[in-house]
């Protein structure tokens, strides 16, 4: 179809060439008394509706905006496959859907998934009739009150309230078939060792891989690095590879939001008869992160983190980008205002945002949707989700830590309760037993347990009262700053990297909603404010990063430096000057 929504490949870190955007026009139809799996709407239903994938049917690029409560919804789709693929195994790929996916193909029962951030694949090859038409229908459950289902600032009430807003259901990322070989890669891992000057790769693949060619050659824009290959002895394989060429002398390229390096690596499968079975091609920065003496570290240097917070929606379509310009705005906007990082607040973002990051140099600050209940299926979902997150960005250079709580929320006794307490300290060390290329904040705002980094949200208004309650770091640590214990009972601070991860907040009285603490009326009282509590934030040696709040209006959330539809309040040179100046 023409205008496709969201034409660009949806993996940009493990790409193959062929593939078949299904973006665009599906039938549609709310199932309301979630009746349809017992009349079997996968085998035979009547579609009153059509929405246009990947926006959630409460947006209004999905064609249908309706902001009802609808908790059971259907999608169908028929399409046609590339005859040409017919030897092949054939994938089917979400991005994300939020929440509870089943899928069929020619009434066929494929499979399940649970999750509203992370993406899924079927093997879809064997319910194919390769005679023209297959269809794919979709069902997808969204509870819309459920305070255990991780929905970060998806509304439970039904209307929009306070920081939480309009609720995504159902697809709201791009669907995508590729066919692959039966012996084909089916993921990389990407760990950088500056330190050695070398890359090391982990690489997972099929059974019938075993015996095959694997070739692996890495360049640096038009400089061939590494090309090497390895017999399969297994369908897993890890080697390091030197990045210190022996031809010619060669330093290793660091990746920093200031110098964005990347490095190009490709990945061949190939057969007895020199037949290529498989190529993906993906990338990756040199970039380490450490802490040394209550300072953060990239790249063995103390780096102090000018973040804003950034919730990831759009008017229009909320959770879903609109497109990869809209992407690519967003972060060129964040860097005009001085920033060199963004804290995605309660959102897994994009994929395509974070190769943006990692293309145009922006550290990232990763963190899941919170659940608000605390249960044992919450706490389950949400650590498997976790280990999907961990999994599918790995290999971004961007994301420099993780987040695994905020504020409280899904563990609000964790000041008293040992239960809460040790599901957050078993939770940072399984993060940290999957990626230990990254820092782990326990419960970001306040009551911590066992974190790398201990950071503080205070909307404070005054510079001069911040730096008065900031004078003696020993009270802030041991304290409560902002009027809740920077950490849990029975854990205290041991010199991590002390941050402001929210703060400002700062609304116009003229905008209709709310904002932190007092309104002001113009730009000249803005910038007062502004430059005010940035400046005495920025004179503390112990502080060694904050993330201003946030970078967009979002919806009845009005303290943006930007409005909901990305326009500038504030002339964007004056806070970058503010951020860049030397206190």
């Amino acid at each position: 179809m023409t205008n496709l929504p969201r034409p660009e490949y949806p993996r940009p870190n493990f790409v193959r060439n062929e593939w078949l955007n299904l973006n665009g026009i599906w039938d549609f139809e709310f199932d309301d008394g979630n009746v349809g799996e017992n009349e079997k709407w996968f085998i035979s239903h009547n579609f009153s509706r059509q929405i246009v994938v990947p926006f959630c049917y409460e947006s209004e690029m999905s064609g249908i905006n309706d902001k009802g409560t609808h908790d059971y919804v259907w999608y169908r789709r028929i399409i046609n496959i590339p005859h040409s693929w017919k030897e092949k195994r054939i994938k089917l790929n979400f991005g994300a859907v939020d929440y509870i996916t089943k899928v069929w193909i020619n009434g066929n029962y494929v499979g399940k998934h649970t999750g509203g951030y992370t993406p899924f694949d079927f093997d879809i090859t064997n319910f194919l009739k390769w005679k023209g038409n297959e269809e794919i229908v979709v069902k997808v459950e969204d509870q819309s009150f459920d305070q255990k289902q991780a929905r970060g600032k998806q509304t439970w009430i039904g209307e929009p309230f306070a920081c939480w807003y309009t609720k995504t259901t159902g697809i709201w990322q791009t669907v995508w078939l590729e066919p692959v070989s039966e012996a084909h890669i089916q993921k990389v891992r990407l760990a950088p060792d500056l330190d050695n000057g070398n890359i090391k790769v982990n690489v997972l693949m099929t059974q019938k891989a075993i015996g095959k060619i694997l070739r692996v050659k890495i360049k640096f824009e038009e400089f061939d690095i590494v090309e090497t290959q390895f017999t399969c002895l297994d369908s897993e394989m890890n080697f390091a590879l030197s990045l210190l060429s022996k031809n010619f002398e060669w330093k290793i390229k660091p990746w920093s939001p200031e110098e964005p390096n990347l490095y190009d690596i490709f990945l061949e499968l190939i057969d007895d008869n020199k037949a290529v079975l498989d190529s993906v091609r993906s990338y990756f920065g040199m970039r380490k992160v450490s802490t040394k003496n209550g300072k953060f570290l990239l790249n063995n240097r103390s780096y102090y983190q000018k973040l804003i917070l950034d919730q990831g929606y759009f008017p229009g379509s909320l959770l879903t980008p609109p497109s990869e310009e809209a992407i690519i705005e967003d972060i060129k906007m964040t860097k005009q205002l001085g920033y060199n990082g963004a804290r995605k607040h309660q959102k897994v973002e994009d994929p395509l945002y974070l190769y943006w990051c990692d293309k145009l140099g922006l550290l990232v600050w990763g963190e899941m949707a919170s659940f608000y209940e605390f249960t044992n299926d919450a706490i389950s979902q949400y650590t498997r989700e976790w280990q999907e997150i961990v999994d599918r960005d790995y290999n971004h250079p961007s994301i420099v830590v993780w987040t695994v709580f905020n504020e409280s929320w899904g563990v609000p006794s964790i000041l008293v309760d040992k239960n809460q307490q040790c599901y957050t300290v078993s939770l940072v060390n399984m993060v940290r037993s999957l990626d230990h290329t990254r820092l782990v904040v326990s419960n970001d705002g306040w009551e911590h347990t066992d974190t790398d980094l201990c950071t503080i949200h205070d909307y404070i208004e005054s510079g001069k009262r911040f730096s008065k309650i900031y004078e003696n770091k020993d009270e802030v640590v041991n304290g409560a700053p902002a009027n809740k214990f920077t950490f849990a009972e029975g854990f205290s601070y041991s010199n991590q990297p002390i941050l402001i991860t929210e703060y400002g907040g700062i609304a116009f009285s003229h905008a209709e909603g709310w904002g932190y603490g007092n309104k002001v009326t113009d730009e000249e009282d803005f910038l007062n404010r502004f430059s005010e509590i940035t400046d005495a934030i920025k004179s503390f040696d112990y502080i060694v990063g904050y993330c201003y709040t946030q970078l967009t209006d979002v919806e009845q959330e009005v303290n943006g430096l930007l409005t909901y539809d990305r326009k500038f309040k504030i002339d964007p040179e004056k806070i970058k000057a503010i951020n860049d100046r030397i206190v």
